[in-house]
């Protein structure tokens, strides 16, 4: 079966600087080792369906019927070095390890919230075995146990926001061309917390001034305030996940998402509409093809 097609950016942060209960938690999680990259959209996966096929169902993963977390709920972390992240002159990471709780039972919570506020009567009825207002109530709930006020990973299906590129230097790709139905397929790119700050700031600034407050801006500020819930020595994680699948080795090669989205922020900047609109060109033929397959299976 293949991995779901979702995409990720996590926060990990060093170990030390965690608070209980949370640093507790992930010190017994540690125990019982962490979560590969590789494993992430798997486990996911089978945390989610489990819950579903469960009788009677579960609103979210980890949790009893009746609403409460389970004792035995899993609790995933993944862990990786200081020393794997890429660093400008003055931007410190670590001490290590530096650990991201994958946060699976409130980032569940979080896109209930978010169904509810999108989607139609009829659509929320088919898809849900309990009321609105129960979903809502027991959702808000669970977000609200978050210690650092949010999770560590947010994750979209099918493509990536094209301003989360902005957060991370081109050059510091990570590529793994293994077969695609194997795990270990990857691009990702790690970059360090007070980097992604300095950069996302940046390029706000330069696209609210040009573009206007909507749009990129919105994801854009969205993010900065995310990153802002985390300690300034932590590391963040750009993943392409499970899309590595839709793409052969050529295209994902060639891929110059990242170098086109700084250069638009670079031309916007200067006023070079027709870079902006070249480069724009490139990005959406690479994501209009994802977009594509997601219509048409």
């Amino acid at each position: 079966m293949p991995r779901p097609f979702v995409a990720y950016l996590r926060v990990y942060e060093p170990l030390s600087a965690l608070d209980s209960p949370l640093a507790e938690k992930v010190h017994k999680a540690l125990e019982s080792g962490s979560l590969s990259r590789a494993e992430a959209g798997d486990r996911e996966r089978e945390l989610w369906l489990r819950s579903q096929l469960a009788r009677p169902p579960r609103l979210l993963p980890g949790e009893r019927s009746d609403g409460r977390a389970a004792p035995d709920a899993p609790f995933e972390v993944m862990t990786i070095s200081p020393a794997e992240v890429p660093a400008n002159e003055g931007a410190v990471v670590g001490p290590g390890p530096l650990v991201c709780p994958v946060d699976l039972r409130p980032r569940a919570a979080a896109a209930l919230v978010g169904f509810l506020a999108t989607s139609t009567p009829v659509l929320r009825e088919a898809a849900l075995s309990f009321g609105p207002e129960t979903v809502r109530s027991r959702a808000s709930a669970v977000m609200a146990e978050l210690t650092a006020g949010a999770v560590h990973v947010i994750s979209t299906t099918w493509t990536v926001p094209l301003p989360w590129f902005a957060l991370v230097d081109p050059d510091s790709r990570r590529i793994v061309l293994a077969p695609r139905d194997d795990p270990e397929r990857q691009v990702s790119w790690r970059v360090a917390m007070a980097d992604a700050r300095s950069r996302v700031a940046r390029a706000l600034t330069v696209v609210k001034k040009t573009i206007g407050d909507e749009g990129p801006a919105k994801v854009l500020a969205d993010t900065g305030r995310w990153l802002e819930h985390f300690h300034p020595h932590s590391a963040v994680e750009l993943d392409y996940g499970g899309l590595v699948q839709l793409v052969d080795d050529k295209d994902l090669l060639e891929d110059t998402s990242a170098q086109d989205v700084n250069a638009i922020v670079d031309a916007l900047e200067t006023g070079d509409a027709e870079e902006v609109a070249l480069r724009y060109e490139v990005l959406r033929e690479f994501w209009g093809e994802l977009a594509r397959r997601e219509r048409h299976g």
